[in-house]
């Protein structure tokens, strides 16, 4: 290799370490930070002293800290495999939400984006629109479906059973404590659910 090759390759280490903390980790670095400090304290110096590299290499991928979360935040909502989002059921989707929100690490990051609304509204959004219209869909097919079978009225609005659930997550991030376990959480959801008239299927009929 000549001396110009060897130049080249360690003037581009420290995007590689960049790209390796920001990029192929979905954005945890900036995720983390944006948990422990929120929107106002986060700054791009302490998140190139946790990825271990050159302010200035941060600032040649982002021009400010705005332009960082929003690309974290969508990363790390982001998914990859559309069968995670396929749920058969209701049931099985006020499952899959309640392993999420039993995780603090996850209650921890929602309830800073929720909190960022006047700081940078944009980011919330941001993280929403990873997986919209993708977690949308899958979410009002799933109360379609409990719908068609009769576990949901006929005449039920889709949408605003959305939006219920939507503000019951909201209400359990800041009333409920951070370690409850998945399954009081999915008991939290249905039994809200059940308010507008949800039946959960029997899994064990005798």
């Amino acid at each position: 290799m000549g001396r110009g090759a060897f130049r080249t390759a360690v003037r581009r280490t420290p995007l590689r370490r960049c790209r390796d903390a920001l990029r192929d980790q979905r954005g945890q670095t900036p995720i983390d930070l944006l948990i422990e400090h929120g929107v106002a304290d986060l700054s791009l110096e302490k998140v190139a002293r946790r990825a271990g590299v050159g302010k200035t290499t941060i600032y040649r991928r982002f021009p400010d800290k705005s332009a960082l979360l929003l690309a974290a935040v969508s990363g790390a909502q982001a998914v990859d495999d559309e069968r995670l989002l396929d749920w058969p059921d209701a049931a099985t989707m006020l499952a899959s939400w309640a392993l999420h929100l039993s995780d603090p690490r996850n209650r921890r990051l929602l309830r800073r984006l929720f909190a960022s609304i006047d700081d940078l509204p944009e980011l919330l959004p941001a993280y929403r629109a990873a997986e919209s219209p993708r977690r949308q869909h899958a979410e009002r097919e799933a109360l379609r479906r409990a719908q068609a079978v009769g576990q949901l009225p006929e005449d039920a609005d889709i949408d605003a059973i959305a939006d219920i659930l939507a503000g019951a997550i909201l209400q359990h991030l800041t009333t409920h404590p951070d370690d409850e376990s998945a399954a009081r959480i999915d008991e939290y959801l249905t039994r809200v659910l059940t308010q507008v008239g949800y039946t959960k299927p029997d899994r064990n009929p005798s």
